[in-house]
């Protein structure tokens, strides 16, 4: 590993982007910004662009700071896995004392802009999202594959965060559409995520994580459980096409559906080989369905 070190140059915006997750920090901020919009556009309002603001940099700072914690709980198994050894932490690049400051100084800013700046229901989910993913999620993921059921929780708070943005101004509730969205991420996250766990599984097991949802590992088990919550998925993706919902009509519902068969393919097929080259496909299919749904959601506001 010091080799690996000395053989680059790194920098402080380099280990800044590495601890704080920026692009896994960016994906949250975009599901919140969409959702947020939709929400406005869904209640026909004009959209308030000064909450936007707040919206993003408080989501920003927030989930900076669960990936704080994470990386700082896990620094010493960091050190045993070959995609985490390299980061500021595990190498001592990056202090202790500086990684505590901004995973406190985050938490704490992110927390009061989404309380006072939104709403009391915005701040109270985004600091629940923290506190589960840091202090439940990160320390069952070497104890037991519920892990990912906890995990998805707060993996799918943006989109809900998004929506009580803008919902909860005026009163402290969480509406039907708002929980549509929350459930297409929450569905999302299980097959998503197994796939990146097929893929890491070896490198998983050096830090003691239990992250497929059989004991066996890479067998047919798991490779049913994905192909089943990939097929769960697609129903409940459907749920704001209800007609008593109705963020979305039916050329969305077309497209959705479509999406979600999409990602079926490399479900069923990994079942059936257990070829690494599916969940790799299956991987790389989440990363496009979600944003390309939200979108599809948003798209259907202006039609």
């Amino acid at each position: 590993m010091e080799s690996i070190i000395k053989d680059k140059n790194y920098s402080l915006a380099y280990d800044l982007k590495e601890f704080v997750k920026l692009r896994l920090a960016l994906l949250v901020v975009f599901s919140a910004f969409i959702t947020y919009i939709t929400a406005v556009k869904y209640r026909n309002h004009d959209i308030d662009w000064y909450s936007v603001i707040w919206l993003c940099f408080g989501g920003m700072l927030v989930t900076i700071s669960s990936n704080g914690f994470n990386q700082i709980f896990e620094k010493d198994l960091d050190k045993l896995m070959s995609r985490t050894q390299n980061r500021p932490l595990p190498t001592k690049r990056m202090s202790l004392k500086t990684a505590w400051s901004i995973t406190l100084i985050s938490g704490v800013l992110g927390t009061l802009i989404l309380w006072f700046k939104l709403n009391p229901l915005t701040g109270i989910l985004g600091l629940s999202s923290l506190a589960i993913y840091s202090f439940i999620y990160t320390p069952m993921k070497q104890k037991t594959p519920w892990a990912v059921f906890i995990g998805a929780f707060p993996g799918a708070a943006p989109p809900l965060i998004g929506w009580t943005a803008f919902e909860a101004s005026d009163k402290i509730a969480i509406s039907p559409a708002a929980l549509s969205v929350f459930c297409i991420q929450f569905m999302w996250q299980f097959p998503h995520f197994w796939a990146i766990a097929w893929k890491c599984h070896d490198d998983y097991k050096k830090g003691g994580f239990q992250l497929l949802p059989s004991p066996g590992g890479k067998d047919f088990k798991s490779a049913f459980q994905i192909l089943l919550y990939t097929l769960f998925m697609i129903p409940i993706a459907m749920l704001p096409c209800h007609s008593q919902i109705g963020v979305a009509g039916f050329i969305s519902s077309i497209i959705v559906l479509s999406l979600g068969i999409i990602m079926l393919y490399p479900a069923f097929m990994l079942m059936k080989t257990l070829n690494e080259k599916w969940a790799t496909k299956l991987m790389f299919a989440s990363f496009i369905y979600l944003p390309l749904v939200l979108i599809t959601f948003l798209t259907d506001q202006f039609y």
